[in-house]
């Protein structure tokens, strides 16, 4: 039986309407999702992916929150593959979800749907972890260290959405991180912006990373729109490590600025400051700094200008073109470096038990 949702507050999900593929009923995980959501309106659509007058209307953009908080989708998981990565992860599995209730300003995954970003949850649970299952037994035990771990094989499981959220309209992420105790030769992980305390009870007895990602307190407000304040974050690392999780911190993305790097340091000493021992004993970070979108821009203009102001910076941007063919802005490369070099030193001053896994 589904576990009960979490006493979430009503500005951030306050389900009225659900698109569902028509096979998601046939899944028992699209069941209990709308059994847990039995006042919403139900609209069966072709495709998860692309849905009439949700993703392609672009006067849907002045409701970019509203649609975040009252719409989910419910689709199947089609594309069962792994993706190799060597940075976070060293492979990314297959999403259980896709989108956010939170909306953070530089988020690149709306690039791809348009001008609305609900949730979407993919009921067929069974058949994502029974593919994770198998690739990891072909994998055998991991002889050599990589990047993301020395030991085990990590998988990602949140490239897409923030599982902390995604376990608030189902158990998929209870499911994966009992799926990974079970898994002798690999760990879970996930990035998240939302404190959710009802995963300290899912005994992830080690096997399941968490990286929190943090930023100063001021440009938070600004940008991580809806999601838990920075204080909250760091407040729940103690937490997560005696639940039993590996807790990692993810500085991202480092957005550049007047006295940015000041701020960045007393975000470090705060951070030191709330760690317990056994927190600093595995702490690592990932430091990413800004990539921007040209569309993502323009429909961050129908909502929130006021991002933008720090989000587009043309004299400190150059434009690049992603593998998708997305029309992106990073900062130009003779600045971008110094200033990696000179985060990265100030972390290491600050917090010098913390490993850097990768910073660029």
């Amino acid at each position: 039986m589904i576990s009960p949702a979490p006493n979430l507050p009503k500005n951030l999900l306050d389900i009225d309407t659900i698109y569902l593929e028509p096979s998601a009923a046939d899944f028992e995980r699209g069941r209990e999702i709308l059994a847990r959501f039995p006042n919403a309106q139900h609209i069966k659509v072709p495709s998860h992916w692309k849905i009439p007058g949700l993703h392609g209307n672009e006067g849907n953009a002045r409701d970019w929150l509203q649609i975040k908080k009252n719409v989910l989708v419910l689709g199947t998981r089609k594309a069962l593959k792994m993706d190799a990565n060597n940075r976070s992860s060293d492979f990314i599995a297959p999403g259980t979800a896709s989108g956010c209730a939170p909306s953070c300003a530089y988020c690149y995954v709306p690039r791809h749907k348009g001008f609305a970003n609900p949730i979407t949850t993919f009921v067929n649970i069974e058949q994502i972890s029974d593919t994770i299952a198998r690739h990891a037994a072909k994998q055998g035990m991991k002889l050599s260290p990589t990047p993301p771990d020395d030991d085990l094989w990590v998988y990602e499981l949140g490239c897409n959405s923030d599982s902390s959220i995604d376990a608030t309209i189902c158990d998929n992420v209870r499911d994966l991180v009992a799926l990974f105790r079970t898994i002798p030769n690999a760990k879970a992980t996930f990035a998240t912006k939302w404190v959710n305390r009802e995963m300290l009870g899912y005994d992830p007895q080690g096997k399941t990373r968490v990286r929190f990602s943090l930023m100063p307190h001021a440009m938070a407000k600004l940008v991580d729109i809806r999601t838990s304040p920075v204080r909250e974050r760091i407040a729940a690392l103690n937490d997560f490590v005696e639940a039993g999780y590996e807790v990692n911190v993810n500085f991202s993305p480092v957005i550049v600025g007047e006295g940015f790097l000041d701020d960045y340091d007393a975000l470090f000493e705060e951070v030191d400051a709330a760690l317990s021992p056994a927190a600093k004993a595995q702490m690592a970070a990932e430091v990413i700094f800004l990539t921007h979108n040209a569309a993502l821009h323009e429909v961050n203009l129908q909502w929130h200008p006021r991002a933008e102001t720090v989000l587009w910076q043309p004299a400190l941007q150059e434009s690049k073109i992603s593998g998708m063919g997305g029309h992106n802005v990073r900062y130009k490369v003779k600045l971008k470096g110094p200033l990696v070099e000179q985060f990265c030193a100030r972390l290491r001053a600050r917090m010098p038990y913390c490993a850097i896994r990768y910073a660029f």
